[in-house]
């Protein structure tokens, strides 16, 4: 069972998978998860996701392999996992979840209290931290994404939208463009 089920690297990559899935019956994506560590059939851990549609009501469970090592959150960063591209989400998803990020961010902290500074810098690095998993779908002997690695209609539209964009150079100045702008907050 356990090679069956795909692998969540972190429980922010778990709960960003979450927050994408809609209600099977209803199409609702809010949805409440309480999260369990199981062990499976075979004895290995998993985690278990679970919640209920706050629409109609249907119970919605979902289940992921653990990593070999547990990543703990870091204490000033986001970290969505290490250096394999997530089995979760496809780079199209990737890149579209950091550009609705980088839209929350408003241009200046100048002006905002502490908690909307932290806040808006936060959602930096969440911005961040995803086109650096875009990065990880990058093959090391190219420099562009392959078209076969769009594998959701969500990623496949954001690729079709500006293709361009899966480029290394585009990707890396985007990630230092974004990095940047972190250090200066």
């Amino acid at each position: 069972m356990p090679d069956t089920l795909p692998l969540a690297r972190t429980n922010a990559e778990a709960r960003l998978y979450l927050t994408l899935q809609p209600c099977p019956t209803c199409g609702e994506t809010r949805c409440q998860f309480r999260s369990a560590v199981i062990t499976t059939d075979d004895g290995d851990l998993a985690s278990r996701y679970t919640g209920e549609c706050p629409t109609c009501g249907t119970a919605r469970v979902y289940e992921f392999r653990l990593p070999a090592d547990i990543l703990p959150p870091p204490a000033d960063a986001v970290r969505f996992g290490l250096d394999n591209p997530s089995e979760l989400l496809d780079p199209g998803v990737w890149l579209w979840y950091s550009d609705n990020c980088v839209r929350q961010v408003p241009p200046t902290t100048t002006g905002l209290d502490e908690r909307a500074a932290r806040t808006a810098r936060h959602t930096l690095a969440t911005a961040l931290a995803a086109v650096e998993e875009t990065l990880k779908f990058l093959p090391p002997t190219t420099d562009r994404i392959p078209a076969s690695a769009f594998i959701s209609p969500r990623g496949r539209a954001t690729y079709n939208t500006e293709p361009g964009r899966f480029t290394r150079p585009r990707l890396e100045a985007l990630r230092d463009t974004y990095a940047a702008a972190l250090s200066d907050r």
